[in-house]
């Protein structure tokens, strides 16, 4: 069965790199490296829908910028932390495996159904001349087999034009230090364009890992059913202030960006928190 990826903005990359973890933006620090360019980042993170003890599927998006007329280095590396409590893999989601070789020669349509996760557009950008040249490019987020004892993930990009290639990368899900619960490290390839141009850079990168947009396939007496998976479950009660995250990203040059944010806790409920201190005290 045939994955089809949701409605994506057109065009697509030069050579579609990137990955995957999207909306407004979030904190942002960069990290510089003598008197280089410097490139900033910014985080968003949404729960939808979002209801504390309920299932929901997690968007992301992150922006990388440099100063104007340019693009930052090509990424290498990319660490998105989320918060405790949350767990991608306690779900339905990415029930089934696929292997990067099957990827490789055949793409997400060769791949279990059920073991897509979600759906993305990264953009990306290179310099010709004096002219940045953008593109996008959709992605697709698969539940790929176990590494070294991490669940693991591989991310598709998929380039049409100008250049049609298509760019896999993968992440794991390792340990991460209070106030997180986990983080995906992912490895990002640099990727060619033209001979003697410049690699592509990641600009912007929105995704969903959750049942948005997931058709999976159930087979009964011999009759494949298709339902909706479930989403990732929200703790029933929320941290203190938010639930945070932060991203980390290391650029072919060497340099470091850091981008944080939260998504506060639903209003309802941290009224009702700030009402019951207000009369313990």
């Amino acid at each position: 069965m045939r994955l089809e990826p949701p409605p994506l903005r057109s065009a697509l990359a030069a050579c579609g790199c990137a990955l995957a973890l999207g909306g407004a933006a979030g904190g942002a620090c960069p990290q510089l490296a003598g008197a280089q360019a410097q490139t900033t980042a910014r985080l968003h993170a949404t729960f939808e829908p979002y209801r504390l003890g309920r299932r929901t599927t997690l968007q992301f998006e992150f922006a990388l910028s440099a100063p104007a007329g340019e693009v930052p280095p090509p990424l290498t590396e990319m660490q998105l932390r989320y918060p405790r409590g949350i767990n991608f893999f306690l779900n339905d989601l990415g029930i089934r495996r696929c292997a990067e070789p099957v990827l490789e020669a055949s793409g997400p349509a060769g791949c279990p159904p059920d073991s897509a996760m979600g759906y993305g557009v990264v953009e990306t950008g290179i310099v010709l001349g004096d002219t940045p040249v953008e593109e996008s490019s959709p992605i697709t987020i698969l539940r790929a087999p176990e590494r070294d004892g991490h669940l693991a993930l591989l991310f598709f990009a998929e380039g049409r034009e100008p250049v049609v290639t298509n760019v896999i990368f993968s992440g794991l899900l390792l340990s991460a230090r209070e106030p997180f619960g986990g983080n995906v490290k992912i490895g990002v390839p640099l990727v060619e364009t033209l001979p003697g141009a410049p690699y592509v850079s990641v600009l912007h990168l929105h995704a969903t890992i959750g049942p948005e947009h997931l058709t999976y396939y159930h087979n009964v007496d011999g009759v494949s059913l298709a339902f909706a998976p479930q989403g990732i479950l929200l703790p029933p009660t929320c941290p203190r202030a938010s639930f945070p995250f932060a991203a980390i990203f290391v650029f072919s040059d060497g340099t470091r960006a850091v981008a944080s944010t939260t998504v506060p806790c639903p209003p309802g409920r941290a009224a009702h928190r700030a009402a019951s201190r207000r009369r313990r005290g």
